[in-house]
């Protein structure tokens, strides 16, 4: 749908440098950006982009639309209101309400007739799916859960049992929640399988990324916040809690019964042990072990960046003789302060 320049202005609060009166319809970057596509410029990186770009026009600071030769739109925060202009630009396709003849439906579910159930959706026993709610092909959502006003639950993903998901929230495809968390008892050099009874619990406006698993609680019920975003391919244990408006990168893996504040973003392939708290307003590194709990917020980083084997082997074998150095200064230490 084409927008005119002066109505986004008037929308989004921006400053038109420009006619008001040209269109786009479209975004795209600086470098590939032409005729009614828009682009946004927050990266200084990108400045000879800018320069040299096609585009319509630009969202970028007033700072930056000196080097701009095309129709600004002068913002704070472009990223921000690109965002918000991309939604309006691409709006989501309508939904086609009721249930696809393929579909098996519980007759104990309960399905809102403003809902579109797609092609061979599977919905269990006493579930309910609430109005304005996409639930795309292959989906299987399993008995006692219930889904949210206008969230989309996207195609082959499963939500096994007992979750609970908010409004207006995003379950991308093959997202397996609700599955059974990892608990064992030891017994006799055997392990026996501890029951999973808890549910998860997420809430409004949460995305989850593609692959991802989150686990139902063993005995308490796993949480994710308003407003939190989940990456693909992340690991979430039984009985963690993710406080609002927190995001945690791909390949991250948290164990049970782990606490993460609000507000922190934790970087891909990082990794945090069980029965630890993290406190709001934390940033953890990417590929960083997390051990302990943190308790003030900051930025936390740790870990080995690679490099040459032959290098890195010797690095080794210096840590490896760490022990003995320690020992040999403390000894030296000694005998220097017998003789002072």
């Amino acid at each position: 749908m084409a927008r005119s320049l002066g109505e986004l202005a008037a929308q989004f609060g921006c400053e038109l440098v420009g006619d008001p009166a040209v269109t786009v319809s479209g975004v795209a970057t600086l470098g590939n950006a032409g005729d009614g596509q828009l682009s946004f410029f927050s990266n200084r990186a990108y400045r000879k982009q800018l320069r040299e770009t096609c585009a319509a026009a630009v969202l970028l600071t007033a700072e930056d639309s000196k080097d701009c030769p095309v129709p600004a739109l002068v913002v704070d925060d472009p990223y921000l209101v690109y965002a918000l202009i991309a939604a309006e630009l691409y709006p989501p396709p309508p939904l086609q309400v009721g249930v696809h003849v393929s579909a098996n439906v519980s007759p104990t579910a309960s399905i809102s007739p403003g809902a579109e159930i797609s092609a061979h959706v599977i919905v269990g026993d006493d579930t309910v799916i609430g109005n304005g709610a996409y639930i795309a092909p292959g989906v299987v959502v399993g008995p006692r859960c219930s889904i949210g006003e206008h969230s989309h639950i996207l195609a082959n993903a499963t939500l096994v049992q007992d979750v609970i998901v908010g409004r207006r929230c995003i379950i991308h495809s093959g997202a397996v929640i609700g599955a059974d968390g990892f608990g064992n008892a030891k017994s006799r050099g055997r392990w026996i399988k501890v029951p999973q009874i808890g549910r998860v619990l997420i809430g409004d406006d949460v995305e989850v990324g593609a692959n991802t698993c989150i686990d139902r609680g063993s005995l308490d019920d796993t949480v994710i916040g308003d407003g939190v975003r989940l990456d693909n391919l992340i690991q979430i244990g039984h009985n963690v809690n993710i406080g609002a408006h927190t995001a945690l990168a791909a390949q991250c893996g948290v164990a049970g019964s782990a606490t993460i504040g609000q507000r922190c973003m934790i970087a891909g392939q990082a990794g945090l042990v069980g029965h630890i708290s993290i406190c709001d307003d934390v940033v953890v590194g990417g590929a960083t072990k997390i051990w302990k709990d943190i308790t003030e917020p900051g930025f936390y980083t740790g870990g080995f960046p690679g490099e040459k084997d032959s290098e890195w082997k010797k690095k080794v074998a210096r840590f490896r003789r760490l022990g003995d150095l320690v020992k040999r200064v403390a000894t030296l230490e000694k005998r220097a302060g017998k003789n002072l």
